[in-house]
């Protein structure tokens, strides 16, 4: 396959996901902000949010305050911020717009009908009205999406390329929403491993696991009250739920071996070593490390995970000619770590 075509299939299906899970994490704290409790606890989860998703500058010097309706709007609909819903919805649709070739109908339809309903879902003013609403929408038309995809799609290179894209941006954004929640807890007095009797906390656990689809999960696993060291675990450890990040890597490592090729030993060893690293890993160990600086290092390893992965097979990024140069639309809505780790082409306007 070549390698431009890959990389409008890669970064389709990474925008899809991204796009569902920035829905998660708005809708976890939009349901938590609904809680009783301080204004200055309230905004603490908006912002770290922010900081998890390294969009709090970008917010700052649009926005003098920290409100729950500003920052969904931010993260949702502006046009402005590269990494909102409707931005990631635009960059999915323009991908599968350049490789329509290489993809059924179904889905070309799917993911431009998505396109075509958001902006009209806005423009209705759904945010203002019922944000729920519209997270509970972007996170259906991706569940579609892989959907259609693996309804119609020839297990061909163009259907595993998608594969590989979606669970990479899982794992990242797995990881970056279990450290929001543990981000609010340092700074607002630490974390502890110990069951949860305040009905405050319970509701801000619940509202995390609902954000993954994990709720009814974690019940059916522990069968006991929620508390932040099984939660971690489910979401880092538990490899027979999808959303975790041991299942993530499962996934890469296996699709891995369908897209290898002549200059790809790197990216498969990358993929073996954080496996194993996820894998070997017990969750009293990540805690009494700083369960934070754990998933701040596995952001890092996937990210160079995913650069690597561009450069053994997707289109590689050319030198920047200076602050003029254009960004292409791929590469668009990163946050700053990971467009430096990530290789796309400035040459097109839609990705690759």
């Amino acid at each position: 396959m070549l390698s431009r075509t890959a990389d409008h299939l890669f970064w389709m299906a990474r925008y899809t996901e991204r796009a569902e899970n920035t829905a998660r994490m708005l809708d976890a704290n939009y349901q938590l902000a609904l809680v009783p409790q301080s204004d200055e606890y309230a905004a603490l989860g908006w912002r770290a949010m922010l900081s998890i998703s390294e969009l709090a500058e970008i917010y700052a010097a649009a926005h003098p305050s920290m409100t729950s309706r500003d920052v969904i709007a931010f993260m949702a609909s502006d046009r402005d911020n590269l990494s909102s819903i409707v931005n990631c919805l635009r960059a999915a649709r323009e991908n599968a717009r350049a490789v329509r070739g290489s993809i059924t109908t179904e889905l070309w339809e799917t993911l431009n009908t998505t396109w075509l309903d958001a902006q009209r879902m806005l423009a209705d003013g759904v945010l203002e009205r019922d944000p729920c609403e519209f997270f509970e929408w972007v996170k259906f038309r991706s569940h579609l999406s892989r959907g259609v995809q693996l309804g119609t799609m020839v297990r061909d290179e163009a259907f595993y390329f998608m594969r590989v894209g979606t669970f990479l941006e899982r794992a990242d954004n797995t990881a970056r929403i279990l450290d929001v929640k543990y981000e609010m807890l340092e700074q607002h007095g630490g974390v502890s491993v110990q069951p949860v009797a305040q009905s405050l906390d319970y509701y801000h656990w619940a509202a995390l696991l609902r954000s993954v689809s994990g709720f009814e999960v974690y019940r059916k696993v522990y069968r006991d009250v929620i508390v932040p060291e099984r939660v971690a675990s489910l979401l880092i450890l538990f490899a027979d739920w999808p959303r975790s990040l041991a299942a993530s890597l499962d996934e890469l490592t296996r699709i891995i071996k369908h897209v290898r090729n002549a200059r790809s030993a790197q990216a498969e060893a990358m993929i073996a070593q954080l496996h194993a690293h996820v894998c070997a890993a017990q969750i009293g160990d990540i805690l009494r490390g700083g369960l934070h600086l754990w998933l701040t290092e596995f952001l890092v390893r996937i990210n160079e995970l995913g650069s690597c992965i561009s450069r053994d097979f997707l289109v590689p990024l050319a030198p920047e000619e200076g602050p003029s140069a254009e960004v292409p639309l791929a590469s668009q809505g990163l946050s700053q770590s990971q467009s430096q780790s990530q290789s796309q082409s400035p040459t097109q306007p839609h990705a690759a």
